[in-house]
């Protein structure tokens, strides 16, 4: 599991790469439709893994991949941002480690690829137990990774990567997407209340 989530990864930066020149096209598919409903409806839900995402712009394309892993890793959707090559993966895992130990063994696993340079794992605001840090990829490739719990005994890992040419604004639109991801609330488990026996009356046997 560890392994794939530092294949995404890579393959995610080399698609930033090129995504200059090519993010004005666009993508066909689910996130094409999803693309031409953005000015009324940037809300994506995800019942089946627990997750919401809230787009901050109508620049930022959803994509549904919807693949799947043997060892029960998912990869549902892919964000685009139209004109500038950043990007967002979305990995959700089954939560057989916490966020921090997925972070750590995330980093060590891209410094070891050629290129890759990594932050040290630092909470972050996300939430109580989020964890992040920062990557970039040689001189051209700049990115974030954000873990955090999901719901269902879930982790979500979302992994930002764009061109380091990119303007500020760019980037603290990918911060906002980052904070959009976010668990969906835990099913509430209603709690039957045990009936009382009635109280005997003065002079009841009972």
């Amino acid at each position: 599991m560890w392994g794939w989530g530092v294949l995404v990864l890579s393959t995610a930066c080399s698609a930033s790469r090129p995504a200059v020149t090519q993010a004005e096209t666009g993508t066909g598919g689910s996130g094409s439709t999803e693309a031409g409903l953005a000015s009324t409806t940037r809300r994506y839900v995800d019942e089946d893994l627990g997750f919401e995402i809230i787009r901050p712009t109508a620049e930022w394309q959803l994509d549904e991949t919807n693949e799947r892993t043997p060892e029960g890793l998912a990869i549902p959707v892919i964000l685009r941002h139209r004109g500038s090559g950043a990007q967002v993966v979305l990995q959700v895992a089954p939560g057989v480690a916490t966020p921090t130990q997925f972070a750590e063994r995330l980093t060590q696993g891209l410094r070891q690829q050629p290129g890759f340079t990594t932050s040290d794992v630092q909470p972050i605001a996300l939430s109580d137990n989020s964890v992040g840090f920062d990557f970039q990829v040689g001189e051209g490739v700049r990115g974030k990774v954000a873990v955090r719990e999901g719901n269902g005994g879930r982790v979500l890992m979302m992994l930002a990567t764009w061109p380091t040419e990119v303007s500020e604004d760019v980037m603290q639109s990918v911060d906002t997407l980052l904070e959009g991801v976010r668990p969906l609330p835990e099913p509430s488990v209603a709690v039957r209340a045990v009936p009382r026996a009635p109280e005997a009356e003065p002079g009841d046997p009972r």
